[in-house]
């Protein structure tokens, strides 16, 4: 079973609501982790989802954990570019931990929407 970890910044979980709601059938196929506010988002789409801790407080880095144990199919991360997140260290660190443990990660819906469409076509 594929897992995908999702994680959204507060400007952008709408979007990533939407998103989810576009691709439900897929993502009823995957095992989901998310951070936990993003997480709550998840579960009220209908899906159900491994929540871990609030990314500011340490969610970020439990799902680079995830990452580096190779774990993790891919990540889904809305991250919203323009504005100031206080956590921002964690937030490279779990970009970083992706590129060095070859994990694919999409930062934005479109990219999002390629990975989805690669990993579940049949």
């Amino acid at each position: 079973m594929k897992k995908i970890a999702i994680i959204a910044h507060d400007g952008k979980k709408p979007e990533m609501v939407n998103f989810i709601n576009r691709n439900l059938e897929m993502l009823k196929k995957a095992e989901l982790v998310a951070t936990g506010t993003t997480g709550k988002h998840v579960e009220n789409t209908g899906l159900k989802t491994d929540k871990k801790l609030s990314g500011p407080i340490g969610g970020d880095a439990q799902i680079a954990a995830l990452a580096a144990e190779k774990k993790l199919s891919m990540i889904l991360f809305f991250r919203d570019p323009l504005g100031k997140h206080p956590h921002e260290p964690d937030v490279q660190m779990l970009m970083r931990i992706c590129d060095v443990h070859n994990i694919p990660i999409a930062t934005n819906p479109a990219t999002a929407q390629l990975l989805l469409d690669a990993f579940f076509k049949d």
